[in-house]
């Protein structure tokens, strides 16, 4: 996907320095490893999002809704410094868009599991949006 229906391109993030250079691997890592990326690395949404999949899988909401916040946070500031302006696709295909992604579908879990319901719908609308693949790939 390149353009939106209204011909918005789509928004393409810059590699992940805690990919790249921190060694962050996407599919996985232990818990201590994932926070000292986080620590060298807290602009990175991959990282972000993946202590909120964490933090749910071990229960723990309100840590993965905070974790998950941050990561949308920081992955709105990434997009914005790459040219987007509020719309248009943010390709999952793309595989430094998939931390930003991931961080608002794991907001929106999180969300659900603390009887946020608006947050929750917002959030997965959004990546619905953004991205229709991503969307299917998370369950969102």
């Amino acid at each position: 996907m390149t353009d939106s229906l209204l011909g918005i391109p789509a928004t393409r993030l810059p590699e992940d320095p805690a990919v790249t250079v921190g060694g962050l691997d996407p599919a996985g890592m232990p818990g201590a490893r994932l926070e000292e990326v986080a620590t060298a690395y807290p602009a990175s949404s991959l990282v972000w999002a993946m202590l909120a999949e964490a933090a749910l899988d071990a229960n723990a909401p309100v840590t993965a809704y905070a974790f998950a916040r941050t990561g949308y946070h920081r992955g709105l500031d990434a997009l914005r410094r790459a040219g987007w302006r509020g719309q248009g696709p943010i390709p999952w295909a793309h595989e430094p868009n998939r931390g930003f992604l991931r961080a608002v579908a794991a907001l929106a879990r999180a969300a659900r599991v603390i009887g946020e319901a608006e947050e929750e719908a917002r959030c997965a609308a959004f990546v619905r949006e953004a991205s229709r693949e991503g969307a299917d790939a998370l369950g969102v």
